[in-house]
C-alpha cells in the first residue's frame, strides 16, 4: 500500500484508489488530483492492495483532518467506502467518486461529468446528497449498498464472472456470462415480499437508484435522497424472456415491457419460492459484487451517507 501525504492547514482530501480498477485510466486519477491541489485543496492518495483496504480506510479516516472522502474505483469499491462510512455514522467526511470502474452506476446517477475538471469541482465544490444506503441481512454480516440487491438471472450473471475475465473483457464478460446463464435457464420462482405483500418473479432487483449496469433506466421514480426501496419485479419465466428483459434495458423500453413493474416499498424479503431442481446456491448481487445468498431480508440503512454531487442544476437530479 503507497501513501503519498501533503501536510497544511488548506482543506484536505483522502483519495482511496483501487489500482486494479483504474490500471487503464491511472492518467485520469493524477489529472484529478493535480486539478484538485490547483484549488488549494491538498490530497492524500492511498491504494488499495487487498479486498476489505478501502472500508478499512473510510472506517478510520480522521474526519478532523479531511473534509472529503474520495474513492477512485468502481462500483464494487465504492461499495466497500459506502459500508465504511455508513459504520461511522455522524462522524464520516463526505463522499466524492473518481469512476474507474466497469459500469460506474452511481457515477451516472450523481450526473458526473467524465473531465478531470469536472470531476475536481465535484470534489471541491459538490452539493451534498443525504443518501441512507441499503441493507441487505442473511446469513453472516448485514452489507449496505448505495445502488441495489439482485436475486435471480442477473445475479447468477454477476456470480459467474470472475474478476480476472472482467478485468480482462470489461462489460463483454457480463454479456457473455448472460447468454451462458440464458442457454442453462432454470425456471426458478421466487417469493419477494415487499411490506407485508408477497409477489412472485422470475428474478428481481431492490434498488433506490434509477439506473442499472451504467447508463440504462430500470426505476424511472427512484432516487439516492429519498428513503424508499424500488424493487423491479420481471414476472416472466423463460429464457427468451430472459434476453427479451436485457434488449430491452439497453434499448431504454423496459419500464414500458410487459411482465415488468416496479413496487416501492420499504421492508423487502426475498426467498426461493421454486428452485425448479437447479442444484446450485441462489446468489445475492450487491452492488456488482457476489455478495449473499438467499434468503435476504432488505431494507434501508438507519445510518446515511452524504455524497457529493455536481453543484451544476443541469446536472442529473440524484
Amino acid at each position: 500500500m503507497t501513501f503519498a501525504s501533503i501536510t497544511g492547514t488548506a482543506p484536505s482530501v483522502l483519495l482511496i484508489f483501487n489500482p486494479t480498477a483504474g490500471r487503464r485510466r491511472r492518467g485520469l486519477v493524477d489529472a484529478v488530483v493535480r486539478h484538485v491541489r490547483s484549488l488549494g485543496w491538498t490530497v492524500d492518495v492511498v491504494e488499495t492492495a487487498a479486498p476489505g483496504d478501502a472500508r478499512r480506510l473510510a472506517e478510520q479516516c480522521d474526519a478532523g483532518r479531511y473534509g472529503v472522502i474520495a474513492v477512485a474505483g468502481g462500483d464494487g469499491t465504492i461499495n466497500e467506502v459506502v459500508n465504511g462510512l455508513a459504520a461511522r455514522a455522524a462522524t464520516a467526511p463526505p463522499l466524492a467518486l473518481v469512476p474507474l470502474g466497469t459500469a460506474n452506476v452511481l457515477a451516472h446517477e450523481l450526473g458526473l461529468g467524465s473531465t478531470a475538471s469536472a470531476l475536481a469541482q465535484a470534489i471541491t465544490a459538490g452539493r451534498e446528497v443525504l443518501m441512507h444506503p441499503g441493507q441487505a441481512s442473511g446469513a453472516g454480516r448485514p452489507r449496505c449498498f448505495s445502488l441495489m440487491a439482485g436475486a435471480g438471472f442477473d445475479a447468477k450473471v454477476v456470480a459467474g464472472v470472475s474478476a480476472p475475465l472482467k478485468r480482462r473483457w470489461g462489460k463483454g464478460a457480463y454479456v457473455w456470462r448472460s447468454l451462458v446463464e440464458a442457454r442453462r435457464y432454470r425456471p426458478v420462482r421466487y417469493a419477494v415480499e415487499i411490506d407485508g405483500v408477497t409477489h412472485e418473479a422470475a428474478s428481481v432487483i431492490v434498488t433506490h437508484a434509477r439506473h442499472y449496469a451504467g447508463p440504462y433506466v430500470v426505476a424511472p421514480q427512484a432516487s439516492l435522497g429519498a428513503p424508499l426501496l424500488h424493487v423491479c419485479l420481471f414476472e416472466r419465466w423463460g429464457w427468451m424472456h430472459a434476453l427479451r428483459f436485457g434488449a430491452a434495458l439497453v434499448l431504454g423500453t423496459l419500464p414500458r415491457t410487459p411482465g415488468y413493474r416496479v413496487v416501492a416499498g420499504r421492508q423487502v424479503r426475498i426467498s426461493v419460492l421454486n428452485d425448479a431442481g437447479e442444484e446450485r446456491r441462489q446468489p445475492v448481487q450487491i452492488d456488482g459484487d457476489d455478495a449473499l445468498t438467499l434468503p435476504v431480508s432488505i431494507g434501508l440503512s438507519t445510518e446515511a451517507v452524504r455524497l457529493l454531487r455536481p453543484a451544476s442544476p443541469h446536472a442529473a437530479r440524484p
